[in-house]
């Protein structure tokens, strides 16, 4: 019996549920959860699983959150190859993730349903631009039948939020320190580690494995939302200058 959309969403709210050309379920790309808005209803391949419980008979179907392999050092793109965690999209898609986990701890922090709203969007544009980042150029292709790629309307999106939070209250126009709060302290770590993100995807370009030139205008803008979301956060307290 083939699980429900549901049951599959909960079971890959766990682990990537993604079909390698070699034939094996991969477990090991962790930093992404299919998001089925962006997922052609025809494309999707049902694993012969059981719903989740507690029952002895579905832990028999259920797949282990370690693989082992990874264990020398290698792991697996979104839709086959294998590629050296060291390598510039493992750096690149890693880093990503990095940022969707500080800007949860942001969520986790701010009072402002403004900010959560806003935060929980970015995280899930950022999802699909690692899985982006995770795909091999000769199989990109196969990446845009499953999944949105980075498009201009959402660059220009960024822009449109920016503008809207800077009509909203005045930008300090100091160097400002860090840590006026914990949510702008977590949004500002989160926009150091979208720059970080940036610089490695720039890599990615400069060695011509990048397939959407458009990824480097969304972080780039990205880095300056956040920037200005962090002093938003803080508007209606005093600022700490840097010099």
């Amino acid at each position: 019996m083939k699980p429900s959309l549901a049951n599959l969403a909960r079971i890959a709210a766990h682990r990537l549920l993604c079909y390698n050309l070699d034939g094996r379920w991969l477990t090991d790309l962790g930093f992404v959860t299919l998001d089925f808005r962006f997922l052609h209803p025809l494309k999707i391949v049902i694993p012969k699983v059981l719903p989740v419980s507690s029952s002895s008979a579905s832990d028999e179907f259920r797949k282990k959150v370690y693989t082992k392999f990874g264990d020398a050092g290698e792991t697996s793109l979104l839709y086959g190859g294998r590629v050296s965690k060291n390598g510039l999209n493992t750096e690149a898609y890693g880093i990503t993730d990095e940022a969707v986990s500080v800007m949860g701890l942001a969520r986790a922090m701010t009072s402002n349903p403004r900010v959560n709203d806003l935060l929980r969007d970015l995280q899930r544009e950022l999802f699909t631009i690692a899985a982006e980042l995770a795909t091999d150029p000769n199989k990109y292709e196969l990446f845009q039948q499953h999944f949105k790629p980075v498009t201009e309307e959402m660059v220009k999106s960024l822009e449109t939020a920016i503008d809207s939070l800077e009509e909203e209250f005045e930008m300090p126009k100091v160097f400002i320190l860090p840590g006026g709060s914990q949510a702008s302290a977590a949004i500002d770590l989160a926009r150091c580690v979208i720059r970080t993100a940036e610089r490695r995807v720039v890599a990615m370009a400069e060695s011509d494995i990048l397939t959407n030139g458009l990824i480097m205008s969304y972080l780039n803008r990205l880095g300056d939302l956040l920037f200005v979301l962090a002093r938003y956060e803080d508007r209606d307290i005093p600022i700490e200058r840097a010099t």
